[in-house]
């Protein structure tokens, strides 16, 4: 294959990517950008092994099987309940790959390069080995591995900034002079070290924005990795990568009404601060949830962490079968950050099965709380709470939030009374049409299921 048709293919694959993200972007589509993706990295991958560069194919294919034998266990054997930490690992071995590779391109051409190429390299060293370690810390909070909260401690800021600058002071002196070796090691080593303590001091209510912005320093990476090695695809594939993870960050924050910054300086959430209103709760158990569904017109389903937590989506879904049959007109209310990355309950929710047609949007589906009947909230938290609109002491007010608290009756399945990632109380808990359904969320909607079909009240409609 000579150099013309690599470029061509290379061109294909980009375009390939282009179509991959625009089809991603909405659920009706998301298979066919997912295979246009697939197809336009094995056109990469093949047009690279035919690149005159290339000499010996022994350590590749030693490193495609090792590769095979990590990647296909992943995709295959992870429940989708486990999305959000593969994808924190993903990240992570990704941003490896750049920084390991921007290692060997420095100590075999190090003297010789440009200052462009040194710049590309230093950046793409800095991004790769910072998002390494980060990645690694968010795969052990999403995991369970480390506590979720932030771990925050007296002048953190200064000590994160004061390795920050350390860091890019060595890209500096690398740009100014290659020659100067004894800079690199410690190159890595502040960046290592960097990841590690920004992302210590983000807490879970965070995790969404931290997922996209580690995939945007992964894609950077990429970038300036095609510059160091004079490669147009991971250019442009990195770009897409960064600039989509940047976006989606920025989008995520505003989901949250806060600043992209105050994300990034971490430790919301870190102790619960007691804020919120105290009040008696209502109880209620499966038999008389399964009534009160069952008597509804239109019940709103908001799912959280909590479902993905007892991996319920499944009952989620039956559940919802089961409403539809009898005539009860179900939708679910999607809130942009619930969960621990982007998209992570529309995951869920189409790993059940779920309609793609009765997931709305928070925009989309705020006006209809006031005319339903019941709002089941199935493991969320400050998404649906009313002191974001209220309490303007409280870390999340001005937050968009789902208006649960305005329809006529509100169930809330959880397992206690703990606060959210935010670390403050709910007010939708205490209010007088809010009943508390204790326990395991795919235990107890399992036995809400059963009840349902006890009933005889209303005769089932078909599918």
């Amino acid at each position: 294959m000579n150099e013309s048709l690599v470029s061509l293919t290379y061109l294909v694959s980009g375009i390939a990517f282009v179509l991959a993200l625009k089809w991603l972007s909405h659920p009706t589509t998301a298979r066919r950008g997912v295979r246009v993706g697939e197809v336009g990295m094995v056109l990469a991958i093949v047009a690279t092994l035919f690149k005159a560069e290339i000499v010996e194919y022994q350590w590749i294919v030693t490193a495609g099987v090792l590769g095979a034998a990590v990647g296909i266990p992943l995709g295959l054997l992870v429940p989708m309940t486990a999305v959000p930490q593969r994808t924190a690992l993903s990240h992570a071995f990704g941003a490896l790959a750049a920084g390991l590779v921007g290692t060997a391109e420095f100590y075999l051409a190090g003297p010789e390069l440009d200052s462009i190429e040194a710049t590309a390299l230093g950046v793409e060293v800095l991004l790769g080995y910072l998002t390494f370690t980060g990645s690694l810390v968010a795969f052990a909070k999403l995991q369970g591995l480390v506590r979720d909260r932030p771990w925050v401690y007296r002048g953190q800021r200064v000590v994160n900034l004061l390795i920050l600058s350390v860091a890019a002071g060595l890209v500096v002196v690398l740009v100014l002079d290659p020659g100067r070796a004894w800079a690199f090691p410690p190159l890595i080593v502040a960046s290592t070290v960097f990841g590690v303590l920004l992302v210590s001091r983000i807490g879970g209510a965070d995790m969404p924005t931290v997922i996209s912005l580690l995939n945007s320093f992964a894609g950077l990476a990429a970038a300036a990795m095609g510059f160091v090695l004079d490669n147009q695809l991971l250019i442009i594939a990195g770009a897409l990568d960064g600039a989509s993870g940047l976006l989606l960050s920025i989008i995520m924050c505003r989901a949250m009404n806060r600043s992209f910054w105050s994300v990034l300086a971490g430790g919301f959430g870190a102790e619960a601060t007691g804020q919120g209103e105290e009040g008696p709760i209502r109880r209620i158990d499966p038999e008389e949830t399964a009534m009160m569904l069952d008597a509804a017109q239109l019940v709103i389903v908001i799912p959280g962490y909590g479902m993905a937590a007892a991996q319920a989506q499944h009952k989620v879904h039956e559940l919802s079968e089961t409403l539809l049959r009898r005539g009860v007109d179900v939708r679910f209310a999607i809130h942009p950050v619930a969960g621990r990355m982007p998209g992570h309950m529309n995951v869920l929710l189409a790993e059940a099965n779920v309609s793609y047609d009765r997931l709305f949007d928070l925009e989309q589906i705020n006006d209809d709380f006031p005319r339903a009947d019941v709002v089941l909230v199935v493991g969320a938290n400050d998404v649906v709470n009313p002191a974001a609109r209220s309490d303007r002491t409280s870390p999340i007010y001005g937050m968009p939030i789902l208006d649960a608290d305005r329809a006529r009756s509100v169930i809330v399945v959880k397992r206690s009374m703990r606060s959210g990632f935010a670390g403050v109380q709910n007010d939708l808990f205490h209010l007088e049409r809010t009943q508390m359904l204790f326990g395991d969320a795919k235990q107890v909607l399992g036995e809400v299921v059963e009840e349902l079909k006890k009933l005889r009240g209303r005769t089932p409609v078909a599918a």
